[in-house]
């Protein structure tokens, strides 16, 4: 079978042929601040019934306990409905997760900071109502243990 052009021959860009114009290419264009290093905190806002919103989590603990970092995954005061039970299912790697539960007297928000600062984790994955100060503190920590931070928040 022959093809009608040339494989040696470069193709023009898809709008470039009609606009008559050079489009930057991906490594021609502007390197924003934020592209070089990744935001460490990131929150992911979940409602509807439990049983929903633990079908949508599945996947993305699973994926991140499945790292190839050799750090944990630390889950911070998960809701009651997330038990070892429930992770199993879900087929995460139970042999790089730590759930930490706060003690009395110790809030959930310190709890994850310190996780994140120690940087035994790749990932600290919490479940708190966040104030704004509070987002900016969890960021904080992340960058200091080279660790990323996501909180989940159930509406």
């Amino acid at each position: 079978m022959q093809f009608p052009q040339s494989l040696n021959r470069s193709q023009l860009p898809l709008f470039e042929a009609f606009l008559g114009t050079h489009l930057p290419l991906l490594d021609e264009a502007v390197q924003s601040p934020w592209l070089d290093e990744p935001e460490p905190f990131s929150e992911l806002r979940l409602s509807g019934s439990l049983g929903n919103c633990r079908h949508l989590l599945g996947p993305v603990l699973r994926e991140l306990s499945l790292n190839q970092d050799a750090r944990w995954l630390t889950l911070v005061a998960p809701p009651a409905a997330i038990t070892n039970a429930w992770l199993r299912s879900a087929g995460l790697n139970l042999d790089r997760l730590l759930v930490l539960q706060p003690r009395a007297g110790q809030d959930a928000l310190e709890l994850a900071r310190e996780a994140l600062r120690l940087g035994r984790s790749h990932t600290v994955v919490s479940w708190i109502s966040l104030l704004p100060g509070q987002r900016a503190s969890l960021s904080s920590a992340a960058r200091l243990g080279s660790a990323q931070s996501l909180n989940i928040r159930l509406d």
